[in-house]
Protein backbone atom coordinates (compact mmCIF):
# COMPACT_ATOMS: atom_id res chain seq x y z
CA UNK A 1 0.00 0.00 0.00
CA UNK A 2 1.04 3.57 -0.58
CA UNK A 3 2.49 5.53 2.29
CA UNK A 4 0.16 8.30 3.45
CA UNK A 5 1.38 10.45 6.35
CA UNK A 6 -0.34 10.07 9.68
CA UNK A 7 -2.67 12.97 10.46
CA UNK A 8 -0.72 15.85 11.86
CA UNK A 9 -0.15 19.55 11.57
CA UNK A 10 1.24 19.19 8.04
CA UNK A 11 -1.78 17.38 6.64
CA UNK A 12 -4.47 19.42 4.88
CA UNK A 13 -7.82 18.15 3.65
CA UNK A 14 -9.68 19.65 0.70
CA UNK A 15 -13.40 18.94 0.37
CA UNK A 16 -14.53 19.49 -3.23
CA UNK A 17 -18.26 20.09 -3.69
CA UNK A 18 -19.66 20.50 -7.24
CA UNK A 19 -22.81 22.65 -7.16
CA UNK A 20 -25.55 23.37 -9.67
CA UNK A 21 -28.56 25.38 -8.46
CA UNK A 22 -27.92 24.50 -4.81
CA UNK A 23 -28.81 27.94 -3.37
CA UNK A 24 -31.18 26.54 -0.75
CA UNK A 25 -28.79 23.90 0.57
CA UNK A 26 -25.42 25.66 0.81
CA UNK A 27 -26.02 27.15 4.25
CA UNK A 28 -26.86 23.73 5.71
CA UNK A 29 -23.90 22.16 3.92
CA UNK A 30 -21.51 24.75 5.33
CA UNK A 31 -22.93 24.40 8.82
CA UNK A 32 -22.51 20.62 8.83
CA UNK A 33 -19.03 20.66 7.31
CA UNK A 34 -17.84 23.40 9.69
CA UNK A 35 -19.01 21.22 12.58
CA UNK A 36 -17.60 17.90 11.34
CA UNK A 37 -14.33 18.73 9.60
CA UNK A 38 -12.37 20.10 12.60
CA UNK A 39 -12.48 16.61 14.11
CA UNK A 40 -11.45 15.04 10.79
CA UNK A 41 -8.35 17.06 9.89
CA UNK A 42 -6.35 19.73 11.71
CA UNK A 43 -6.35 21.90 8.58
CA UNK A 44 -8.99 21.87 5.88
CA UNK A 45 -10.63 23.85 3.10
CA UNK A 46 -14.12 23.65 1.61
CA UNK A 47 -13.88 24.17 -2.14
CA UNK A 48 -17.25 24.92 -3.76
CA UNK A 49 -17.52 24.70 -7.56
CA UNK A 50 -20.38 26.56 -9.20
CA UNK A 51 -21.22 24.77 -12.44
CA UNK A 52 -23.02 27.67 -14.15
CA UNK A 53 -25.96 27.84 -11.73
CA UNK A 54 -28.94 29.96 -12.74
CA UNK A 55 -30.13 30.74 -9.20
CA UNK A 56 -28.34 32.49 -6.32
CA UNK A 57 -25.77 29.74 -5.76
CA UNK A 58 -22.79 31.91 -6.70
CA UNK A 59 -23.94 34.77 -4.46
CA UNK A 60 -24.22 32.31 -1.56
CA UNK A 61 -20.70 31.08 -2.28
CA UNK A 62 -19.34 34.63 -2.24
CA UNK A 63 -21.00 35.27 1.11
CA UNK A 64 -19.68 32.04 2.63
CA UNK A 65 -16.14 32.71 1.39
CA UNK A 66 -16.29 36.25 2.80
CA UNK A 67 -17.44 35.04 6.23
CA UNK A 68 -15.27 31.92 6.52
CA UNK A 69 -11.63 31.91 5.33
CA UNK A 70 -11.76 28.10 5.12
CA UNK A 71 -14.25 28.35 2.23
CA UNK A 72 -13.07 28.87 -1.33
CA UNK A 73 -15.08 28.83 -4.53
CA UNK A 74 -14.57 28.44 -8.26
CA UNK A 75 -17.30 29.67 -10.64
CA UNK A 76 -17.35 28.22 -14.15
CA UNK A 77 -18.39 30.40 -17.08
CA UNK A 78 -21.40 28.18 -17.87
CA UNK A 79 -22.81 24.75 -17.09
CA UNK A 80 -20.16 22.27 -18.26
CA UNK A 81 -21.57 19.27 -16.39
CA UNK A 82 -20.62 17.52 -13.17
CA UNK A 83 -17.62 15.76 -14.68
CA UNK A 84 -16.02 19.09 -15.57
CA UNK A 85 -17.01 20.62 -12.24
CA UNK A 86 -15.27 17.80 -10.37
CA UNK A 87 -12.20 18.21 -12.55
CA UNK A 88 -12.16 21.95 -11.81
CA UNK A 89 -12.34 21.23 -8.09
CA UNK A 90 -9.57 18.64 -8.22
CA UNK A 91 -7.42 21.06 -10.24
CA UNK A 92 -7.83 23.83 -7.64
CA UNK A 93 -7.66 21.70 -4.47
CA UNK A 94 -4.55 22.34 -2.36
CA UNK A 95 -4.91 19.54 0.17
CA UNK A 96 -2.71 16.51 0.80
CA UNK A 97 -5.96 14.54 0.70
CA UNK A 98 -9.03 15.47 -1.36
CA UNK A 99 -12.61 14.45 -0.66
CA UNK A 100 -15.39 14.70 -3.25
CA UNK A 101 -19.00 14.92 -2.12
CA UNK A 102 -22.37 16.28 -3.26
CA UNK A 103 -23.92 19.49 -1.96
CA UNK A 104 -27.26 17.93 -1.02
CA UNK A 105 -25.88 16.10 2.07
CA UNK A 106 -26.82 12.71 0.64
CA UNK A 107 -23.15 11.98 1.23
CA UNK A 108 -22.87 11.98 5.06
CA UNK A 109 -19.87 14.15 6.06
CA UNK A 110 -19.52 12.11 9.28
CA UNK A 111 -18.12 9.26 7.17
CA UNK A 112 -15.05 11.35 6.39
CA UNK A 113 -13.57 10.43 9.78
CA UNK A 114 -13.53 6.74 8.88
CA UNK A 115 -12.41 7.43 5.33
CA UNK A 116 -9.44 9.55 6.39
CA UNK A 117 -8.57 6.92 8.98
CA UNK A 118 -8.30 4.33 6.21
CA UNK A 119 -6.05 6.63 4.21
CA UNK A 120 -3.69 6.60 7.19
CA UNK A 121 -3.36 2.84 6.88
CA UNK A 122 -1.96 3.17 3.37
CA UNK A 123 -4.89 3.31 0.96
CA UNK A 124 -4.87 5.87 -1.84
CA UNK A 125 -8.63 5.82 -2.39
CA UNK A 126 -11.43 5.28 0.09
CA UNK A 127 -14.86 4.96 -1.51
CA UNK A 128 -18.22 5.21 0.24
CA UNK A 129 -20.77 2.83 -1.27
CA UNK A 130 -24.45 3.39 -0.54
CA UNK A 131 -27.18 0.79 -0.43
CA UNK A 132 -30.37 1.04 -2.47
CA UNK A 133 -32.83 1.55 0.38
CA UNK A 134 -35.41 4.15 -0.59
CA UNK A 135 -34.96 3.66 -4.32
CA UNK A 136 -37.84 2.29 -6.38
CA UNK A 137 -37.76 -1.36 -7.41
CA UNK A 138 -37.54 -0.51 -11.08
CA UNK A 139 -34.64 1.89 -10.58
CA UNK A 140 -32.78 -0.63 -8.43
CA UNK A 141 -33.32 -3.37 -11.03
CA UNK A 142 -32.15 -1.14 -13.88
CA UNK A 143 -29.09 -0.10 -11.88
CA UNK A 144 -28.08 -3.67 -11.04
CA UNK A 145 -28.61 -4.77 -14.65
CA UNK A 146 -26.57 -1.83 -15.91
CA UNK A 147 -23.58 -2.58 -13.69
CA UNK A 148 -23.64 -6.29 -14.52
CA UNK A 149 -23.66 -5.44 -18.20
CA UNK A 150 -20.97 -2.79 -17.80
CA UNK A 151 -18.59 -5.15 -16.03
CA UNK A 152 -18.86 -7.58 -18.94
CA UNK A 153 -18.06 -4.84 -21.43
CA UNK A 154 -15.64 -2.35 -19.92
CA UNK A 155 -11.99 -2.85 -19.07
CA UNK A 156 -12.35 -1.75 -15.42
CA UNK A 157 -14.42 -3.03 -12.50
CA UNK A 158 -17.42 -0.93 -11.44
CA UNK A 159 -19.61 -1.60 -8.40
CA UNK A 160 -23.25 -0.73 -7.92
CA UNK A 161 -23.64 1.98 -5.28
CA UNK A 162 -20.15 3.43 -5.66
CA UNK A 163 -20.41 7.03 -6.75
CA UNK A 164 -18.27 10.14 -6.53
CA UNK A 165 -18.19 10.21 -2.72
CA UNK A 166 -14.60 9.29 -1.96
CA UNK A 167 -11.32 10.52 -0.48
CA UNK A 168 -8.08 10.42 -2.46
CA UNK A 169 -4.44 10.99 -1.64
CA UNK A 170 -2.49 13.64 -3.50
CA UNK A 171 -0.81 11.11 -5.77
CA UNK A 172 -4.20 9.63 -6.74
CA UNK A 173 -5.46 13.15 -7.52
CA UNK A 174 -2.36 13.88 -9.60
CA UNK A 175 -2.91 10.63 -11.49
CA UNK A 176 -6.47 11.68 -12.32
CA UNK A 177 -5.34 15.13 -13.42
CA UNK A 178 -2.78 13.55 -15.76
CA UNK A 179 -5.61 11.98 -17.77
CA UNK A 180 -6.39 14.69 -20.30
CA UNK A 181 -9.19 13.06 -22.31
CA UNK A 182 -12.14 15.32 -23.11
CA UNK A 183 -14.85 12.66 -22.75
CA UNK A 184 -14.60 11.86 -19.06
CA UNK A 185 -16.42 9.10 -17.19
CA UNK A 186 -15.16 9.58 -13.66
CA UNK A 187 -16.39 6.28 -12.23
CA UNK A 188 -14.27 4.50 -14.81
CA UNK A 189 -11.31 6.86 -14.36
CA UNK A 190 -11.30 6.34 -10.60
CA UNK A 191 -11.10 2.59 -11.20
CA UNK A 192 -8.61 2.89 -14.07
CA UNK A 193 -5.87 4.68 -12.09
CA UNK A 194 -5.75 1.74 -9.73
CA UNK A 195 -3.86 2.17 -6.43
CA UNK A 196 -4.99 0.49 -3.22
CA UNK A 197 -8.68 1.16 -2.65
CA UNK A 198 -10.89 0.59 0.38
CA UNK A 199 -14.70 0.59 0.37
CA UNK A 200 -17.06 1.39 3.23
CA UNK A 201 -20.82 0.93 3.11
CA UNK A 202 -23.46 3.36 4.33
CA UNK A 203 -27.23 3.65 4.27
CA UNK A 204 -28.89 5.71 1.58
CA UNK A 205 -29.72 9.27 2.71
CA UNK A 206 -32.45 11.47 1.24
CA UNK A 207 -31.70 14.94 -0.09
CA UNK A 208 -31.84 17.75 2.47
CA UNK A 209 -32.84 20.45 -0.04
CA UNK A 210 -33.59 20.94 -3.74
CA UNK A 211 -34.27 18.20 -6.27
CA UNK A 212 -32.14 15.79 -8.24
CA UNK A 213 -30.65 17.14 -11.48
CA UNK A 214 -30.46 13.64 -12.96
CA UNK A 215 -33.33 13.16 -15.39
CA UNK A 216 -33.91 9.86 -17.20
CA UNK A 217 -32.33 11.30 -20.36
CA UNK A 218 -29.20 12.40 -18.49
CA UNK A 219 -28.90 9.02 -16.79
CA UNK A 220 -29.26 7.27 -20.16
CA UNK A 221 -26.57 9.43 -21.75
CA UNK A 222 -24.31 8.89 -18.74
CA UNK A 223 -24.79 5.14 -19.10
CA UNK A 224 -23.86 5.29 -22.79
CA UNK A 225 -20.77 7.34 -21.90
CA UNK A 226 -19.69 4.59 -19.55
CA UNK A 227 -20.09 1.88 -22.17
CA UNK A 228 -18.12 3.58 -24.93
CA UNK A 229 -15.49 5.38 -22.81
CA UNK A 230 -13.48 2.37 -21.71
CA UNK A 231 -13.60 -0.20 -24.49
CA UNK A 232 -14.23 -0.86 -28.18
CA UNK A 233 -16.36 -3.94 -27.60
CA UNK A 234 -19.53 -2.40 -29.08
CA UNK A 235 -17.61 -2.12 -32.36
CA UNK A 236 -16.48 -5.72 -32.04
CA UNK A 237 -20.04 -6.76 -31.24
CA UNK A 238 -21.22 -5.00 -34.39
CA UNK A 239 -18.76 -7.12 -36.40
CA UNK A 240 -20.02 -10.33 -34.81
CA UNK A 241 -23.67 -9.41 -35.39
CA UNK A 242 -22.86 -8.44 -38.95
CA UNK A 243 -21.21 -11.80 -39.58
CA UNK A 244 -24.15 -13.62 -38.01
CA UNK A 245 -26.70 -11.75 -40.13
CA UNK A 246 -24.60 -12.37 -43.26
CA UNK A 247 -24.49 -16.11 -42.56
CA UNK A 248 -28.23 -16.17 -41.97
CA UNK A 249 -28.78 -14.26 -45.21
CA UNK A 250 -26.65 -16.73 -47.20
CA UNK A 251 -28.46 -19.63 -45.56
CA UNK A 252 -31.83 -18.16 -46.42
CA UNK A 253 -30.67 -17.48 -49.99
CA UNK A 254 -29.67 -21.14 -50.31
CA UNK A 255 -33.06 -22.21 -48.99
CA UNK A 256 -34.84 -20.00 -51.54
CA UNK A 257 -32.80 -21.45 -54.44
CA UNK A 258 -33.50 -25.03 -53.37
CA UNK A 259 -37.21 -24.25 -52.88
CA UNK A 260 -37.47 -22.68 -56.36
CA UNK A 261 -35.76 -25.68 -57.99
CA UNK A 262 -38.01 -28.13 -56.16
CA UNK A 263 -41.39 -26.34 -56.23
CA UNK A 264 -41.12 -23.63 -58.81
CA UNK A 265 -41.84 -19.94 -58.30
CA UNK A 266 -44.68 -19.15 -55.89
CA UNK A 267 -46.43 -15.82 -55.30
CA UNK A 268 -44.03 -12.92 -54.50
CA UNK A 269 -42.88 -13.00 -50.87
CA UNK A 270 -43.92 -9.50 -49.86
CA UNK A 271 -43.89 -10.22 -46.12
CA UNK A 272 -40.49 -11.90 -46.24
CA UNK A 273 -39.05 -9.04 -48.28
CA UNK A 274 -40.35 -6.35 -45.92
CA UNK A 275 -39.17 -8.20 -42.80
CA UNK A 276 -35.72 -8.64 -44.32
CA UNK A 277 -35.44 -5.01 -45.41
CA UNK A 278 -36.66 -3.69 -42.06
CA UNK A 279 -34.43 -5.99 -40.04
CA UNK A 280 -31.28 -5.38 -42.05
CA UNK A 281 -32.01 -1.65 -42.23
CA UNK A 282 -32.37 -1.49 -38.44
CA UNK A 283 -29.09 -3.33 -37.93
CA UNK A 284 -27.32 -0.99 -40.33
CA UNK A 285 -28.63 2.07 -38.50
CA UNK A 286 -27.59 0.55 -35.18
CA UNK A 287 -24.06 -0.17 -36.40
CA UNK A 288 -23.77 3.29 -37.93
CA UNK A 289 -24.86 4.78 -34.61
CA UNK A 290 -22.21 2.83 -32.70
CA UNK A 291 -19.47 3.81 -35.14
CA UNK A 292 -20.73 7.40 -35.19
CA UNK A 293 -20.49 7.58 -31.39
CA UNK A 294 -16.82 6.63 -31.50
CA UNK A 295 -16.09 8.95 -34.44
CA UNK A 296 -17.83 11.78 -32.60
CA UNK A 297 -15.63 11.22 -29.57
CA UNK A 298 -12.52 11.30 -31.74
CA UNK A 299 -13.83 14.57 -33.20
CA UNK A 300 -14.16 16.16 -29.75
CA UNK A 301 -10.78 14.86 -28.62
CA UNK A 302 -9.08 16.27 -31.71
CA UNK A 303 -10.31 19.79 -30.94
CA UNK A 304 -8.37 19.82 -27.65
CA UNK A 305 -10.75 22.30 -26.07
CA UNK A 306 -10.40 22.91 -22.33
CA UNK A 307 -12.75 20.96 -20.10
CA UNK A 308 -14.06 24.13 -18.50
CA UNK A 309 -13.62 27.90 -18.32
CA UNK A 310 -13.42 29.78 -15.04
CA UNK A 311 -15.00 33.21 -14.73
CA UNK A 312 -14.37 33.90 -11.04
CA UNK A 313 -12.65 32.49 -7.99
CA UNK A 314 -12.50 33.46 -4.34
CA UNK A 315 -8.71 33.78 -4.66
CA UNK A 316 -8.73 36.39 -7.42
CA UNK A 317 -12.05 38.12 -6.63
CA UNK A 318 -12.06 39.24 -10.25
CA UNK A 319 -13.32 37.71 -13.45
CA UNK A 320 -10.73 35.55 -15.18
CA UNK A 321 -10.74 33.03 -17.99
CA UNK A 322 -8.82 29.80 -17.56
CA UNK A 323 -9.08 26.29 -18.93
CA UNK A 324 -8.39 22.88 -17.55
CA UNK A 325 -5.46 22.39 -19.90
CA UNK A 326 -2.22 23.02 -18.05
CA UNK A 327 1.05 22.24 -19.63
Amino acid sequence: MGGFPVLGERMRLSVVVPCFNEENGLASLHEVLADVLPSVAPDFEILLVDDGSTDGTLAKMRALAASDPRVRFVALSRNFGKESAMLAGLSEAKGDAVAIMDADLQHPPELLRRMIGLLETGYDQVVARRDRKGDGRMRSLISKTYYRTMNRLVDVRLRDGEGDFRVLTRRAVDALLSLREYNRFSKGLFAWIGFDTAVIDYQNVQRQAGSSKWTFGKLLNYGIDGVVSFNNRPLRLAIYLGLLVTLLAFGYAGYVVVDVLASGVDAPGYATLMVGVAGLGGLQLLFLGVMGEYVGRIYYESKRRPHFLVKETSDTRVSVVAGAERE
